[in-house]
């Protein structure tokens, strides 16, 4: 009875000791998120919920921050020599990232099932010099969203397939007195005015650079500008534009004091839910316009990938999580606010019913997604970009000298 006891005892114990082993080696993880367009914060947080409840030895902590902070927390944290096990980037941060070795090169890692499996255009989204540098997360463009309602009191029957055209159509919504600036755009001094002007090059066929030189200052890219400068100085733009994010413009659109706007894929099914919108049900998206003669449509890659830092001691448990993030089941399942990276995806019924007119913009806009430049120097690109743009909305400088000191104040 007594070896029994002991027994049971000595079991006893060993399980325990099991336990607390198994409990000594949960892998922890650092994980750094955006909290703006895309997958909400309460979506990011699900997912990964539903990955620890499937791998409960791997803990995730996230963290959630403007786009605005994200390149530099993520370069910050590489400096301090802790900080992230994963990060979100944005598709013009690889070539940086790669030369600065703040990414693992993850090639190795991807199947060729999952190559052939992802739409082509999504790789460019991790890739630099051949070489992959995550997994593309969140594909996404610009679109062009507008109020059906405001269109039809205005007797215009079809959204406008030229930037020209939206010009006029939001000239008769002014002069019939229905909304007194109908465009709104995010034009702040960050990222997002460049993204918006991306997308009047793409439309102006304009370059970036050539053959590695600044060349936004000619053709297509001072086009662009002049078309931003006249759209504000015509008073038919929202004069907040030079201060607002893309949510600011969501919120102007969605309280029904815009009748077009530029914005992310998230804002098709925010703009139409009832309990936060004025304008749900009257929602309309078509693919950014074009220019005549020159393009059909237009659109900017604003595409973002998970990696792995070159900091993370758990790089295999890292590429865990991001391949339950990236894949098939989650994104169809969250389909809502970000559209699928999987090409079959799309013949989904689950990820298309309820927003076919956006799956059908989809369809051009992420066909005709225009690169921002691929540079280590893009920072100090963008930022002396941002510049111009200012600069030339407040009348400051005219666009082909605003464009023509940024050139110079590139670092290229």
């Amino acid at each position: 009875m007594l070896k029994s006891l002991n027994k049971t005892l000595l079991g006893a114990a060993l399980i325990g000791v099991s336990f607390a082993s198994h409990a000594f080696a949960e892998t922890t993880l650092n994980a750094l998120f955006m909290a703006q367009a895309a997958y909400s914060e309460a979506d990011v947080r699900a997912m990964t919920d539903a990955f620890t409840k499937a791998n409960p030895d791997i803990k995730v902590n996230l963290e959630f921050v403007p786009y605005e902070g994200l390149h530099d927390k993520t370069v910050l944290a590489q400096g301090s020599g802790g900080g992230y096990d994963v990060v979100l980037f944005d598709v013009i941060w690889p070539a940086e990232y790669a030369t600065n070795k703040v990414l693992v090169d993850v090639s190795s890692r991807i199947p060729d099932d999952t190559k052939k499996g992802v739409l082509p255009g999504a790789w460019t989204t991790v890739q630099y010099d051949s070489k992959y540098y995550g997994m593309p997360w969140i594909l996404d463009t610009k679109y062009l969203f507008y109020n059906k309602e405001i269109l039809e009191k205005a007797g215009i029957k079809t959204p406008p397939k030229t930037w020209d055209e939206l010009t006029e159509q939001a000239k008769i919504i002014k002069d019939k007195g229905l909304l007194a600036t109908p465009i709104a755009w995010s034009w702040s001094q960050a990222e997002a005015a460049i993204c918006d002007y991306t997308t009047l090059v793409s439309a102006y066929k304009g370059d970036f650079l050539k053959d590695g030189k600044p060349d936004f200052q000619n053709g297509g890219g001072l086009d662009a500008l002049k078309y931003m400068v006249s759209s504000y100085k015509s008073g038919l733009t929202n004069p907040n534009s030079k201060e607002f994010l893309e949510e600011d413009v969501r919120k102007v659109f969605e309280n029904g004091d815009a009748a077009f706007a530029l914005n992310w894929t998230y804002m098709y099914n925010m703009a139409n839910d009832p309990k936060d919108s004025k304008v749900a049900g009257k929602v309309g998206v078509v693919p950014a316009p074009g220019v005549a003669g020159k393009s059909e449509a237009s659109a900017v890659n604003g595409s973002m990938g998970l990696g792995i830092t070159t900091a993370s001691k758990h790089p295999d448990e890292a590429w865990k999580f991001i391949t339950f993030m990236t894949s098939q089941a989650t994104q169809n399942q969250y389909a809502k606010l970000s559209l699928p990276i999987w090409a079959s995806s799309y013949s989904d019924p689950a990820v298309t019913k309820g927003q076919e007119d956006l799956i059908a913009a989809a369809k051009v806009g992420l066909a005709a997604m225009y690169p921002r430049p691929t540079t280590p120097k893009y920072q100090e690109l963008s930022t002396a970009l941002q510049q111009a743009i200012q600069e030339s909305l407040l009348g400051q400088s005219s666009p082909e000298d605003a464009l023509k000191s940024a050139a110079q104040n590139s670092g290229l």
